[in-house]
């Protein structure tokens, strides 16, 4: 086995955040970890800790499972739970900070791989498996692949076992994991009046001698668990069900006061074995499957006797004045394009004709119509001449990033550089509100401005290429911007 096939993987948890170097085979290596914390930030720079401690030439790639909705094809965390890292760039953040490919999943996926690979799920082809700790996550494979449905299918944790239940963080009422979870045990043990310090163990014990508020906590943690798996035993057919985590094997045993009760919906469950390894493994094999795919198809590609590509598109370059509706950000394209000579193509520009000669419409409307106008813009700069450099004004974040990889590339540009532009939540409240009577009928009104706060709160750049960063509630330091973009996109002009 090559030195080269080493990875860091990474589990991220409500509680502890764990890393470890992975072989080749599986194999942990070597292993650190961490609490987890509810703040982002304070977590993504605990991962880059541990990353740096744990870094060798040997590593190749870097595997991170996270909670939550997490679009694995993008890189891109959607949602969250008791972690929310939706609000940063994880991947491509610390793909800066290490300096390596990072690959993200949902972290029930990353734990069924290695299962797959190591543990109870090898050898089977169609599994479901719930990870219960903190949450609950969950996964779902058929004929060993991972079920991604458009992108995030698989999220267990979130079925709903009683519509009048507890709140939970997704929204909804009633889901397994607010019943369910580590965290749902601890309610059942406060609620039945035992004290905080009584262990899921303890429990077991109790209930073996008799006490029958011992069986009915565990009853009221088990009974809705087997409602959720005969749910995906009815939806997925499975040959095996799996409980991972840092409390599957617990629930498989309280499970046995809850067994299934519909002859249709019988399903082995099982307990996982590679317990809190689960997830850096996973992670670190999925990491270096994606790095292995990635060397593979450079080298299909770098072959001379590949076979013939689709005409070569002449390289065009752009700058990406991106920034949340009224961060300045028309403001600073207008400058940089007076100031540098490029055409400057911004999203409202091509939309509101439309919208003043259409007469307006609702806000879904509105946004089909910057969908269209965002292609539109793609489309004048794949018609353009080679080595034509636009200025292009939008918000960026209002698509999946996949889409604006896919314009890029049929419109031939090589080049970006960014210019995020931004303000405090509050700044663009009072912006947007000024501007109402002047934008056209079809854009959102003043019932948008306290989503655009919680927007501003969590928006970030695309960080692809070169970033300049421009706080608008500054005067625009043009000379700087300039200066910049002629040494970074305009260098070879």
């Amino acid at each position: 086995m090559p030195l080269s096939s080493r990875a860091i993987g990474i589990d991220i948890g409500g509680t502890n955040l764990r890393a470890a170097r992975i072989s080749g085979t599986g194999e942990i290596l070597d292993r650190i970890s961490e609490k987890s914390a509810p703040d982002p930030e304070l977590v993504l720079s605990r991962i880059a800790e541990m990353v740096r401690r744990l870094d060798s030439p040997e590593v190749a790639a870097i595997g991170i499972g996270v909670p939550g909705r997490v679009d694995a094809q993008l890189g891109a965390v959607l949602s969250g739970g008791y972690v929310n890292l939706a609000t940063i760039s994880l991947a491509q953040r610390l793909e800066s900070l290490a300096g390596k490919p990072v690959v993200i999943d949902n972290d029930c996926n990353m734990a069924l791989v290695a299962e797959m690979a190591l543990g109870a799920a090898r050898g089977h082809e169609s599994i479901v498996m719930f990870t219960i700790g903190t949450g609950i996550g969950g996964a779902v494979v058929q004929d060993r692949r991972i079920v991604r449905g458009k992108g995030t299918a698989g999220q267990l944790g979130h079925i709903t076992v009683d519509i009048s239940g507890e709140a939970c963080v997704c929204g909804r009422r009633g889901c397994v994991e607010t019943t369910s979870s580590g965290t749902a045990l601890g309610r059942h043990i406060a609620r039945a009046g035992l004290g905080p310090d009584v262990s899921v163990d303890q429990l077991f014990a109790r209930d073996a001698g008799g006490d029958p508020l011992a069986r009915g906590v565990l009853e009221a943690w088990a009974g809705p668990l087997r409602a959720a798996i005969d749910t995906t035993v009815a939806m997925f057919d499975p040959d095996l069900v799996l409980l991972g985590g840092g409390l599957g094997l617990a629930a498989h045993r309280a499970l046995a006061g809850a067994p299934a009760l519909a002859p249709w919906y019988q399903c082995p469950v099982e307990p996982a074995r590679l317990g809190d390894d689960a997830g850096v493994i996973g992670a670190g094999l999925q990491a270096l499957a994606a790095h292995a795919a990635a060397a593979q198809a450079a080298v299909a590609q770098a072959s001379p006797v590949s076979l013939p590509t689709a005409r070569a598109v002449p390289s065009r370059r752009a700058v990406l004045v991106n920034g949340i509706p009224a961060s300045g950000k028309s403001t600073v394209s207008r400058g940089i394009a007076e100031r540098m000579g490029w055409p400057l193509l911004a999203l409202d520009t091509i939309k509101n004709p439309f919208l003043e000669v259409l007469g307006g419409g609702d806000r879904e409307f509105n946004r089909t119509l910057g969908r269209a106008s965002y292609q539109a813009i793609w489309s004048v700069v794949g018609e353009a001449p080679a080595g034509s450099i636009f200025v292009v004004d939008a918000w960026f974040g209002f698509q999946p990033r996949q889409i604006l990889e896919d314009h890029l590339r049929s419109a031939g540009v090589e080049q970006t550089a960014e210019i995020w532009c931004h303000a405090p939540g509050e700044v663009l409240a009072e912006r947007y509100r000024a501007r109402l009577d002047q934008r056209p009928a079809g854009h959102p009104g003043a019932a948008y401005i306290p989503e655009l706060i919680e927007l501003a709160n969590r928006a970030e750049p695309l960080r692809r290429g070169p970033l300049f960063d421009v706080d608008t509630t500054k005067p625009i330091a043009f000379d700087a911007i300039t200066q910049w973009l002629q040494a970074t996109i305009a260098a070879d002009r």
